[in-house]
């Protein structure tokens, strides 16, 4: 337990910054399933819109520190190279 009135202070302000970065890294997975989400339904348009509003997102949050920059690149890629499937995909059965 904090003794001195600076420990005492430095205890809430890490408190108030481990919730603020939760709520943080919580917005960018639910951005991150709302492609996801849009993906699973084969709609390529709506996948793409969502990915398009979600990088700006998960790029701040990489900048900040929330995520790492490596995991915010694995997670555009593997959502992009998703899209991009489905995008085949929808070109394939259209032909």
């Amino acid at each position: 337990m904090a003794n001195t009135p600076s420990a005492k202070k430095r205890t809430k302000q890490i408190e108030k910054r481990r919730n603020h970065n939760a709520s943080l890294r919580s917005m960018v997975r639910t951005y991150i399933k709302s492609v996801a989400k849009a993906i699973d339904t084969k709609n390529a348009k709506t996948a793409q819109a969502a990915y398009i509003i979600a990088v700006p997102i998960i790029d701040r949050m990489a900048d900040k520190g929330i995520i790492h920059k490596n995991k915010a690149a694995r997670h555009k890629s593997r959502l992009n190279s998703h899209i991009k499937a489905l995008s085949v995909f929808a070109v394939t059965q259209q032909q």
